[in-house]
This record gives C-alpha cells, structure tokens and sequence, in this order.
C-alpha cells in the first residue's frame, strides 16, 4: 500500500503564517468539494467508509487526529496528521476511518467530486470483496 502525505509550503513572515493550494500544482487532482470536521466527541471514529471514483487530501489545519487506511487486502497504515502544512492523500480504493482527534481539532478535506451517496462502500465486508475483486481484475 503506498501513502502519499504532502507538505506544503507555508509562507510566512512575523505576522504569521499561509499556505496556498492549487489544483494539479499543490493537489493532484480537481478540487470539486471542500469540508471540514471539527467539535469532533472525545473516542469517536469518523469516515467507516470508501469511494469508488472519490479521491482526497486530508489536512488536519489545526490540533491533530490519526487515520487509518486499509486497502482491504490485509494492508493497513496509521498516520498521523499533526501539522497544518501536511496532507494526507488518500485514493479511491481505500477504507477510512479517522480518530484520536484532539479537542481543538479541525480536519478539512479536499475532494475530486461533488457529493454522490452511489459513490460510497459503508460496509467493511463488501469493501473488501470490492478489494479483491479490483485486484484479480488487474492480475
């Protein structure tokens, strides 16, 4: 499983810090939809899901969580996502589950497409079998 986690180049001077983020510069990909999680409950676990065509940047652009992606063929990673100018790519093909934020945590996620429900796998079992069966196509 290979991870891809960004660092942007901040800017700053004695007034503070700012980073910008372009599309196909900065992000490989067209930024279609932005959001944002924060207020996040202590122990809960955000995402449980993956996209068939959706792909992400994560940037924890304050305080820090941890994310766990598993490509559903045995492979999983944590990373954790502390520092504002960091990203966290994560592909279509890759379960998601984000957790251990901080209380003064905000996660934003930069994503290729627009909202579609059709386009997530909520459950576990059949995201695997999803796995597997992209990976004997390829094969």
């Amino acid at each position: 499983m290979q991870v891809v986690k960004y660092v942007f180049q901040p800017h700053g001077d004695e007034r503070g810090q700012l980073v910008a983020l372009e599309e196909f510069r900065d992000i490989p990909f067209r930024i279609k939809r932005v959001y944002y999680m924060y207020d996040t409950v202590a122990d809960v676990v955000r995402g449980h899901h993956a996209h068939k065509s959706l792909e992400q940047i994560l940037i924890c652009i304050h305080g820090s969580c941890k994310i766990l992606l598993d490509n559903g063929l045995g492979e999983k990673k944590i990373i954790p996502l502390e520092k504002p100018y960091e990203g966290l790519y994560v592909s279509n093909d890759m379960w998601r589950e984000m957790y251990d934020f901080s209380p003064d945590a905000v996660l934003m996620v930069l994503a290729s497409e627009l909202y579609d429900e059709a386009d997530y796998i909520r459950d576990y079992g059949a995201f695997v079998a999803y796995a597997r069966e992209r990976a004997a196509g390829r094969e």
